[in-house]
């Protein structure tokens, strides 16, 4: 298999170099795999690299356990080549259901995404937070660990305080057909118009604040009862992005079950900890220069103090604390972080992500400026209806909406997760939606093509010796998929994953295009359709760890 070969490097070449790492990295266009390693024992060895990789090479080639293994010096760098036998195992674990599952994991895991104020509709910006989160999830699972995705629910902060205040003076009327998160946006944002024309509503506000926290019955159940019809409406959108929270946690849990308080009562005992009217930490010991607030003065707790509680739970409760947070965040997330620390507790490791925006411009939920992600999937689906029809005419209406609906899933959730974390983007109609080029459409497309020649195909015998180059090359292609997972719940980078399927759709072309399959006779017809089946379920699986509907006709 490809990950136990990489580890089988990994180790040979540890064990024979004397080395920590042994600097394993994709071979290009002239190796499987290649080895900076000979670079990092020049200065130990007072050698140059060149002749530590000849050395090495000797001794790597005469270890039985590399046997069938092509081990060459160019130069600095010691390349692998992977023999007939290697493609051929690949081949017999590619064509059967499930390539690409790891072995199962202890460790257990819990990831947190997307968890946006339910103040009003999930946006264009929102989303890149659930499509990270969410291929993660499917990545971590992929990989043989136990998770749990969880979604944080913001339920006693002050933009919550702020729609509780508009329900219960301004009109609420929920107009016909209007969603649940629309409606509490729309309250939200006349509220806020209120707000701006009359300075003694904060007042009322912060009293809504002190209330919950006190845990006053009737404004607990006010602000749980609008926050759970803004979830109602977010559950609908995520549906249609087809992702999945297994738990929603409520950050009032945190409140009632005396978590923030014995949190609040750790801290102020640390020497980090001030008293002046407010209850801060000075962190300027880990660069921050700002005070650290964990209650204010009038003594309700503020999210910092909840977000820590919250995080001690899941760190008592979980190996690895995963969570997925806005560039906005970066100063909250390292500040946790380094507070988690100071308690002694697990510190979440964060992934950050720069905002996806459309060419219409920027979006406040606040001022009334947003694009829905609602309104982006209607759009993106006609959008993909219209193409659907241009392509297959001769299809019945629903069938072209059933096809048009995965294919406009693929165009969003690819074209956002494509992109690294660490990147802006904008999200592009046209590029999304483009068949022919870097897509998720693309690589729908490509999976519908092999599973059209498997059906027309019929019956034939697997054969896994493989002979021309165009073969051997999309197998080696194919072979990459396990390690593709490991680095990608390694890294938290899932547009890792996105690049090699994309890459496996140009492989998969480039040889349907030089090969003939349904015109070859004999051994050689069995060995390419047994390629294009290994193709179809490693694209397959491919498209549904990122959360892509696998849909067999285009």
């Amino acid at each position: 298999m490809p990950h136990d070969m990489f580890t089988l490097i990994e180790t040979a070449i540890k064990e024979t170099s004397g080395a920590a790492d042994a600097l394993l990295v994709p071979g290009g266009e002239h190796a499987d795999l290649a080895s900076t390693v000979a670079f990092s024992l020049a200065k130990q060895k007072r050698q140059a690299p060149v002749k530590i990789a000849q050395d090495l090479v000797a001794d790597l080639q005469k270890r039985p356990d590399l046997a069938g293994i092509a081990i060459e010096a160019k130069g600095p760098y010691i390349n692998f080549i992977f023999g007939n036998a290697y493609v051929s195992e690949v081949l017999k674990a590619a064509v059967r259901p499930g390539y690409g599952n790891l072995e199962k994991k202890t460790t257990r895991v819990v990831l947190e995404h997307t968890s946006a104020n339910p103040n009003g509709p999930l946006h264009v910006g929102h989303i890149r937070n659930s499509i990270i989160g969410d291929t993660l999830a499917r990545a971590f699972r992929k990989a043989g660990y136990p998770l749990e995705v969880q979604y944080y629910v913001n339920d006693m902060g002050r933009q919550i305080a702020i729609v509780v205040w508009g329900f219960d003076n301004l009109d609420s009327t929920q107009q016909p057909g209007e969603k649940e998160d629309a409606h509490i946006a729309r309250i939200y944002i006349a509220a806020n118009r209120e707000i701006e024309k009359d300075e003694g509503i904060t007042q009322q506000v912060n009293v809504l604040m002190q209330l919950v926290e006190n845990g006053d019955p009737a404004v607990v159940r006010k602000f749980r009862k609008e926050v759970s019809r803004c979830l109602d409406g977010f559950k609908v959108t995520l549906k249609d992005l087809n992702v999945v929270h297994d738990r929603f946690v409520w950050e009032s849990d945190f409140i009632r079950n005396g978590n923030t308080e014995r949190i609040i009562n750790k801290l102020k005992r640390m020497p980090q900890a001030h008293e002046d009217e407010t209850l801060y930490l000075d962190l300027s010991e880990f660069g921050f220069e700002n005070k650290y607030v964990i209650r204010r003065s009038d003594g309700t707790s503020v999210y910092a103090a909840r977000d820590l509680a919250f995080h001690a739970w899941k760190g008592a409760n979980f190996d690895r604390v995963i969570d997925v947070l806005g560039a906005d965040h970066k100063l909250i997330g390292a500040q946790l972080q380094s507070t988690m620390k100071l308690l002694g507790e697990k510190v979440p490791e964060i992934v950050h992500f720069e905002f996806v925006s459309l060419p219409e411009g920027s979006m406040s939920t606040r001022a009334g400026k947003f694009v829905s992600a609602d309104d982006l999937i209607t759009e993106i689906r006609k959008r993909a209806f219209d193409e659907v029809t241009t392509r297959r005419p001769e299809l019945d209406v629903e069938s072209r909406k059933a096809i048009a609906a995965s294919v406009g899933l693929a165009a969003i959730r690819y074209d956002i997760v494509k992109v690294s974390p660490e990147k802006s983007t904008v999200f592009d109609w046209k590029e999304a939606l483009d068949f022919e080029r870097q897509s998720g459409p693309y690589i729908q497309y490509a999976h519908a093509r092999a599973c059209s020649i498997m059906e027309k195909a019929g019956a034939f015998t697997e054969c896994y010796d493989l002979e021309s180059e165009q073969e051997i090359a999309l197998a080696k292609e194919i072979a990459k998929f396990p390690q593709v997972i490991e680095r990608v719940v390694v890294e938290l980078r899932p547009h890792i994953l996105a690049t090699y399927a994309r890459e496996l759709a140009d492989t998969f072309n480039t040889f349907y295009h030089f090969e003939p399959v349904l015109k070859s006779e004999g051994k050689i017809r069995d060995r390419r359709l047994t390629l294009v089946k290994a193709v179809q379920n490693t694209l397959k699986e491919s498209l549904e760890t990122l959360g892509i509907d696998a849909i067999r006709s285009m």
